[in-house]
Formats: structure tokens, C-alpha cells, sequence
């Protein structure tokens, strides 16, 4: 990835709460292109991925954690809450040495690095859901695009493999990067 993997991070977290910040109290409950989820639940993982990355970057394992970001962790002010644990795995990202040590992951210990640029490009692609499910503009920004694809081209086999993502969907040969991350991730029009 040529660009520093904390700041893609920040950026798309940004790019995400600037969402979340406008959904209206109507819209929590709309679906999302993710299967079976609404924007609430969306939101939700969005913050429970937050939350989890200070633990696990300062070197805690998911056994250790346990069930305690299990359930919504919205409560009443959900804007909030994203706000808080976004800015909380931020500091956590860019804590020194955060990008060399070890994570403790349920399928296994990945360098810091690597769980960084697994949380941006799922804070990417989540805010493209985002967008589509409240009807917002659902451009990204070309740079975390080319930043994430890049990342991405070397793990999707294995993330198909384990069934996190999608099918790849089919595009025309002059499909845009987005369109092409996109599909990737079995996401598109």
C-alpha cells in the first residue's frame, strides 16, 4: 500500500461518521447491501471493530475479550458511539509500534500492519453500504480506492475462500477502479 495504512484508516472512519452523522431517525432501520443487515447493524460493527482495535493492538487475544462487545453497542445516541470508538482505534492505530506488533485474531496472529489495512478497507467498503443504504452519494475517495485494491488483490482469494465477501461480480472491461474494488468485494450495482 502506498499510502500509510493509519492515515487510509482515518480517513475512511472519517468518511463513514460524516454518514453516519446524517442519518436521519427514520433511516436506522433501512437495509443495507450487506445481507440481512440495516444501517443500525451496520453501524454497530462498524463500532465494535473500533472498539475491539485498541485491545487488540495492545496486544489483549479475542479469548481474553470474550464476549464483551457482543450486543448492540449503540444505546441511545448511536452517533455517539461511533464517534467515541472511532476516535478511540485512531489513537490506538497510530500508538507507536502499533504496526509491528502482534495480533491475536481468531484465525491466527497477523502483524499490526496487516489488521490495520483489514479494518480500512472494511471501513471503505462499509461506507459505500452506508451511502447506498441512505441514499447519499456513494463516490469514494480515489486514493483509499487505489490504496485498498492494491491491499486487496493479494488477500481476496482468501477472504472469498473463508466467506467473508461475496461472489466477484461481473463488469465491463472499462469498468472504474471503484467498480472494480467494488465487484471484488461482490458488491456493485
Amino acid at each position: 500500500m502506498n499510502l500509510d495504512v493509519r492515515d487510509a484508516y482515518r480517513r475512511a472512519l472519517d468518511d463513514f461518521g460524516q454518514k453516519v452523522h446524517l442519518v436521519r431517525p427514520d433511516q436506522w432501520h433501512l437495509p443495507t447491501p450487506c445481507s440481512d443487515w440495516d444501517v443500525h447493524t451496520l453501524v454497530n460493527h462498524l463500532v465494535r471493530e473500533c472498539l475491539w482495535a485498541p485491545h487488540l493492538l495492545a496486544g489483549r487475544t479475542v479469548a481474553e475479550m470474550g464476549d464483551a462487545l457482543d450486543g448492540d453497542l449503540l444505546g441511545d445516541d448511536p452517533v455517539k458511539a461511533f464517534d467515541r470508538a472511532a476516535a478511540a482505534a485512531v489513537l490506538a492505530a497510530y500508538d507507536e509500534g502499533a504496526l509491528g506488533r502482534v495480533v491475536h485474531l481468531a484465525f491466527g496472529d497477523v502483524a499490526g500492519e496487516e489488521y490495520l489495512c483489514e479494518l480500512f478497507a472494511d471501513a471503505l467498503i462499509h461506507t459505500w453500504d452506508m451511502a447506498r443504504a441512505i441514499g447519499l452519494p456513494d463516490r469514494l475517495d480515489p486514493e483509499l480506492v487505489d490504496a485498498c485494491a492494491a491491499w486487496f488483490a493479494a488477500v481476496e482469494d482468501s477472504y472469498r475462500e473463508t466467506g467473508v465477501i461475496g461472489e466477484r461480480r461481473e463488469l465491463p472491461p472499462d469498468a472504474d477502479p471503484q467498480s472494480r474494488l467494488l465487484a471484488a468485494w461482490g458488491r456493485g450495482r
